[in-house]
């Protein structure tokens, strides 16, 4: 009896709603419409507009969580998406939803999450700033090999003989073990596809194993492609095994046949998962690092460094936050996050000082050997974590910052490190941030002292549902 009602109650979440009119985008690009007992629906493959039958695989108390299985009715907002492998990649969620739709939808969610979570009085918003680039913007792409590929309903349905399982591509969203082979990825320009596609093609012609996540077996691993406005390429190639003669057997290949690579490095990771952090990467030919540039300014990156994977909107990003400090030449500036200090170096010039701080090691030692490489004497470079290197030693030490700047990753500031700034009681603040939730979670521990007189959302990621945001506060 238990168990016939616990499975009725499971089934009697699923339900069909017809004729639901899809009216907002919300969180995490899912769009929304609004079920007949008003409870709100999460779906993630319709566009706002659009009216469909939805087939729900979740209830909540106040919302379900379906998907729309019938359309009766496309959104003007639609538009074709360009990449075969929409729908199934879970890389680009909004390729179906027109450009100027897409910034309409982030510069809301930003809007909505400022005022609703962190009921915050805003200025005069000033528009969006959209991306030139739409397509092919990325600047770093990883791939991972697998001996057996996801396969598409009509695949597992057909009678056919499916041939080759080697798949080199995306893990299927929510499926650490499954990677859909990708033909042409639309997020990094070329030779990115070319390079991924030759390096397949060779593996399979040369019987060079792919790996097998579950049973940890094969050759072949993982592949990195870093490029930049330079026209640097680096390839960084993972494999499970040492072994030499067919390790160098590809990157022979590679070398040979794609001579523009700047730097071809290789990974040899015998452990259970692909993070490379804690690997050694061997420089196979060429440089052990590619460069960007922005103003003059030449940022060295390896495999492991972070650096804003859209260089060009990165520039727009950093000009908008130089900006907002409104630098004269006398301020003593904090860099909080640095990160490999781009930020950091990218507003020394009209600063008196910058000191910036990070909890990553690899991302200071990186930092400074940027500093030293463009001749920029007036920054300094700590690491610690956040909440407790940035106390009132620190302070002591290195001055009370007239600017602070900071761009934490996305779960925010910790709540110590919010409480220092307003002990600190800087004239400004210039928050940049990649999820407007946390940031206005922050910003309404600050509301009492401080008052948010300039925004800026800038889309970062066109085709998904990312945005950052870039706030000035300044004293009451």
């Amino acid at each position: 009896m238990l168990t016939f009602a616990f499975m009725s109650r499971r089934k009697s979440r699923k339900q069909v709603f017809t004729n639901v009119e899809v009216i907002d985008a919300g969180a995490k690009g899912k769009t929304v419409g609004k079920a007949p007992d008003g409870k709100v629906i999460f779906l993630p493959n319709a566009v706002p507009g659009d009216v469909v039958d939805v087939q729900t695989f979740k209830k909540r108390k106040a919302y379900y969580e379906g998907k729309a299985t019938v359309f009766h009715k496309l959104s003007d907002k639609r538009t074709q998406p360009a990449c075969e492998h929409f729908g199934t990649c879970g890389g680009c969620k909004w390729q179906d939803m027109a450009y100027e739709h897409q910034l309409f939808y982030k510069q809301k969610e930003v809007i909505n999450n400022l005022t609703r979570i962190g009921h915050i009085e805003l200025p005069e918003i000033t528009p969006i700033l959209g991306s030139e680039q739409q397509y092919f913007y990325r600047n770093k792409m990883e791939f991972s090999f697998s001996d057996s590929r996801w396969l598409t309903l009509d695949e597992i349905q057909s009678d056919e003989d499916l041939g080759d399982r080697n798949a080199l591509g995306f893990h299927i969203p929510g499926m650490w073990d499954k990677i859909l082979d990708i033909k042409k990825c639309h997020l990094q320009a070329d030779p990115s596809n070319a390079i991924r596609n030759a390096v397949k093609q060779f593996a399979l012609d040369n019987d060079l194993e792919f790996f097998n996540t579950r049973n940890q077996t094969g050759l072949l691993r993982t592949l990195m492609l870093r490029t930049s406005t330079t026209g640097d390429i680096m390839v960084v190639v993972q494999f499970f095994k040492d072994d030499k003669e067919k390790r160098e057997l590809l990157l022979d290949f590679l070398a040979e046949e794609f001579k523009q690579i700047t730097s071809l490095q290789y990974i040899v990771n015998e452990k259970a998962n692909d993070t490379i952090y804690d690997q050694n990467v061997i420089c196979y030919k060429g440089e052990d690092h590619i460069f960007e540039e922005m103003e003059g300014l030449k940022f060295k990156i390896n495999a492991k460094s972070f650096y804003q994977t859209n260089s060009t909107q990165a520039y727009e990003l950093y000009k908008i936050t130089r900006d907002f400090a409104e630098l004269s030449g006398n301020e003593l500036v904090y860099d909080l996050y640095t990160g490999t200090g781009t930020i950091a170096q990218f507003v020394a010039k009209k600063a008196k000082k910058v000191v910036g701080v990070e909890a990553v090691p690899d991302a200071i030692l990186a930092a400074k050997e940027n500093a030293t490489l463009n001749k920029i004497d007036n920054v300094d470079f700590y690491v610690g974590d956040m909440k407790n290197v940035f106390n009132q030693e620190f302070i002591e030490t290195h001055g009370k910052p007239d600017v602070i700047i900071t761009d934490p990753p996305r779960d925010g500031m910790h709540k110590d490190v919010v409480n220092q700034i307003l002990n600190i009681a800087p004239n400004k603040i210039v928050y940049v941030s990649c999820n407007s939730a946390t940031q206005a979670r922050d910003l309404a521990l600050m509301n009492d002292m401080y008052k948010v007189t300039k925004l800026q959302p800038v889309d970062m990621f066109p085709q998904t549902f990312h945005v950052e945001n870039v706030v000035l506060l300044e004293k009451r």
